[in-house]
């Protein structure tokens, strides 16, 4: 398909001309709905979902704390 639009305007005819606009009408509908849909932000598992806080890093630490005890424990 890329050859008809890679090809001279004089050596097309017109079947060839309808088909390479038809390729480009539709590569440029697709690229549309490419830009409207992230696959992201509009996903149903994303709602009523929450956004980190600010006190993340304490529950990190207290996660590190811990493995690092339990680690502790059993060496002993």
């Amino acid at each position: 398909m890329a050859l008809f639009i890679k090809q001279d305007i004089d050596e097309r005819s017109e079947y060839q001309i309808g088909i390479a606009a038809e390729l480009n009408r539709r590569a440029r509908e697709n690229s549309k709905l490419q830009d409207e849909v992230d696959g992201v932000s509009d996903s149903q598992y994303v709602k009523d979902t929450k956004n980190t806080t600010s006190l993340a890093w304490v529950w990190i630490t207290i996660l590190f704390l811990a493995v690092g005890v339990a680690i502790w424990l059993i060496i002993k």
